[in-house]
C-alpha cells in the first residue's frame, strides 16, 4: 500500500468516526449536544482536523442524512422483500419505515427535519436520498393506480407516513394506535 493510499484510508476512517460520533451523541442527547468542540474531544482529534473533513455541523447533518438514507432503504427493501403480495409489500414499507423513524430519531431528523445542506428532488439529489425514494417506489407504483403518476403517489403516501411518524414522537397521536393507522392508511390511501 502507498502511502497516498494509507492516507485515503486514515482519512475516510476518520470521517466514519466523526459521522458515527455525531449520530450517537445526537441519538443519546440531541443534535444541540453536537457541537464541533465535542465531536473534537470525544474523537481525540482537534477541532481544525474535523474542519479539514467538515466545514461545520451542517454538513456533519447531511453525511448522517446520507447514511441513514441508505439504511432507511436497506430496511424498506428488507421488508418489502419478504411479503407476499402489493397489499403486504405495502403495510411492510408503511411498518418499516415507522419503525425506522421510531428506532433512529436522530437520523430520521437529520434526513427531514434540519438542514444539512443536501437537494431533495433536484438534479443534484444525492444517490441515497434518491435510492431511499426508490426503496418507497418500488412497492408503491404498483398500487398508484391508473392515470397516476408513480412517483406523485409515493410522495403523497411518504408525506403521510412522516406524519404519522413525526406527530407520533411528539405525543400527539397514540402510539398504541400505529398498527390501525398503517391498516387505514394502506387501505384508504393505496387501496389494495
Amino acid at each position: 500500500m502507498s502511502v497516498q493510499e494509507r492516507k485515503q484510508r486514515e482519512r475516510a476512517e476518520r470521517e466514519r468516526l466523526i459521522v458515527a460520533t455525531a449520530r450517537e451523541l445526537a441519538e443519546q442527547q440531541g443534535w444541540d449536544a453536537v457541537t464541533t468542540r465535542r465531536l473534537a474531544e470525544r474523537i481525540e482529534y482537534s477541532q481544525p482536523v474535523l474542519y479539514s473533513h467538515f466545514r461545520g455541523k451542517r454538513e456533519i447533518i447531511g453525511a448522517v442524512a446520507l447514511e441513514g438514507a441508505a439504511e432507511m432503504a436497506a430496511a424498506v427493501r428488507a421488508a418489502t422483500s419478504a411479503a407476499d403480495g402489493p397489499r403486504a409489500r405495502v403495510a411492510a414499507l408503511a411498518r418499516a419505515y415507522l419503525d425506522f423513524a421510531a428506532r433512529n430519531p436522530a437520523v430520521y431528523d437529520a434526513l427531514f427535519q434540519l438542514d444539512g445542506g443536501l437537494a431533495y428532488a433536484q438534479e443534484d439529489t444525492p444517490e441515497p436520498l434518491k435510492d431511499a425514494f426508490a426503496a418507497l417506489m418500488e412497492s408503491l407504483g404498483e398500487v398508484a393506480g391508473d392515470g397516476v403518476h408513480p412517483g406523485l403517489f409515493t410522495e403523497v403516501f411518504w408525506a403521510s407516513l412522516h406524519g404519522l411518524a413525526t406527530l407520533t414522537r411528539a405525543g400527539r397521536l397514540l402510539p398504541e394506535d400505529a398498527a390501525q393507522r398503517v391498516e387505514l392508511l394502506v387501505d384508504r390511501l393505496a387501496m389494495v
